[in-house]
């Protein structure tokens, strides 16, 4: 499962982001997938959890954003929405595309960091 070695790089990465921020302790990571990055959702939410055990992020939860494959129609001149994962074909004029514009994201976009402050 290649999800694992996905989720230590996220943990790997947001920990040397936390450690810039003087060790601060994040709750939530925010990430976008696409259905073409070839990675199961499930599988890396399982993961995450398995990856920050011991690590800065230990207790913090993996929020993840599902992106849509969206490709430019050069039959009707825009960006468009494909028709599935399975048919790469604009969802409008079913003219097949090539030209892939998003749909294989695999990025971290947000870190939700723990109050560090507290009250008496």
């Amino acid at each position: 499962m290649h999800e694992l070695s996905i989720a230590l790089s996220i943990v790997e990465g947001v920990e040397e982001e936390l450690v810039l921020r003087g060790n601060a302790s994040a709750t939530a990571v925010y990430l976008r997938l696409g259905p073409l990055s070839g990675v199961v959702r499930d599988a890396l939410l399982f993961s995450y959890d398995i990856a920050c055990e011991g690590t800065l992020l230990a207790g913090s939860k993996l929020v993840i954003e599902e992106t849509r494959i969206i490709l430019f129609c050069h039959k009707c001149g825009e960006e468009r929405q494909a028709v599935s994962l399975q048919n790469l074909s604009c969802a409008v004029c079913d003219t097949p595309g090539a030209d892939i514009r998003s749909g294989s994201e695999l990025e971290v976009f947000l870190l939700e960091l723990a109050d560090a402050t507290t009250s008496c």
